[in-house]
């Protein structure tokens, strides 16, 4: 089981939705669908927000907020 205690820019996206499947309707709400695909294995928060034009710290706020209720 992975533990995370909050989530940053650095956090893989793989890591994070098999452990905190929740946060799957975070991605998708900022536009993010793609957090399911296979480049987010390996991609981070932050890649994957600057590659869609997302600001990367609503997302983690709304993130980060999301695992809290877990």
């Amino acid at each position: 089981m992975i533990e995370m205690k909050k989530i940053t820019k650095k956090t893989v996206l793989g890591n994070l939705i098999i452990e905190y499947p929740e946060t799957i309707e975070v991605f998708f709400e900022h536009g993010l669908p793609c957090a399911t695909c296979q480049v987010a294995s390996e991609e981070t928060v932050e890649q994957a927000a600057k590659s869609h034009g997302i600001k990367v710290e609503k997302l983690l706020k709304d993130l980060n907020k999301a695992i809290k209720k877990k």
